[in-house]
């Protein structure tokens, strides 16, 4: 990842869930827009990484409750800013690439812009985490019309509306709560291709298909749920 120059525009919060990303945090950290404030969530790591994430400059929040959509939602709770943005703390996706996000929605292009990952190269993205992601798109699409190809965990919106949608699942549903209720709240959701890298150690969630599918399940759960009037106001 390249250190970000001068950054231009809103700037934002960046929310980075973090379990044990010791190896990954410094270059991670490097990248986030000069001016924003990283926002690490620390969901019981063992190898110093809040440690080292504070030590790097970055605001850490602990969370106790082990779960994605935990993390997540405490480093939301503990955001200030009026653009909050989410990225994978493990080094798959740089954060640089975030401004280009948060003008395109204090523009009005978008309410909730994802990251379409774009793999770049055969270790980045294991296939069966492609299955798993490509089923979901399409039962989204039957449940809100939305045609994303990706539930990608780079993305953006404004502080407000992400805390209007009341989000509730605290595990790995939370990224597509986040993309149905948004659509249920009438927010206009959009997705644009970032590059997306082999990450720095083994993933907790894809880098097997019992985490595959236990994350699939959550998800299914999710689009399970009655729509939810969200307090979404502008």
């Amino acid at each position: 990842m390249t250190p970000p120059s001068g950054t231009r525009g809103p700037r934002a919060d960046i929310v980075l869930p973090c379990l044990d990303e010791a190896a990954a945090l410094p270059a991670v950290l490097a990248s986030v827009p000069r001016g924003w404030r990283a926002i690490v969530v620390d969901n019981g790591s063992t190898d110093g990484s809040a440690e080292l994430a504070r030590s790097l400059g970055a605001t850490v929040v602990r969370e106790a409750r082990r779960g994605f959509g935990a993390a997540c939602h405490a480093g939301l709770l503990a955001s200030e800013a009026e653009f909050v943005c989410f990225c994978d703390c493990d080094g798959s996706m740089n954060p640089g690439l975030l401004p280009d996000f948060v003008r395109r929605v204090a523009d009005g292009e978008s309410d909730l812009l994802l990251g379409r990952r774009r793999p770049q190269g055969r270790r980045a993205w294991p296939l069966h985490a492609r299955a798993g992601n490509a089923a979901l798109a399409r039962m989204l699409r039957r449940r809100t019309g939305l045609r994303l190809h990706d539930l990608g965990p780079m993305r953006a919106a404004r502080r407000t509306d992400l805390l209007g949608l009341d989000l509730t699942d605290r595990r790995s549903g939370y990224p597509l709560q986040m993309v149905v209720r948004a659509a249920d709240a009438g927010l206009r959701v959009t997705e644009t291709d970032v590059p997306y890298l082999a990450r720095t150690g083994k993933s907790k969630v894809t880098g097997t298909w019992r985490g595959t599918w236990h994350a699939v399940r959550d998800m299914r759960s999710v689009l399970g749920e009655p729509p939810v009037r969200a307090q979404v106001t502008r």
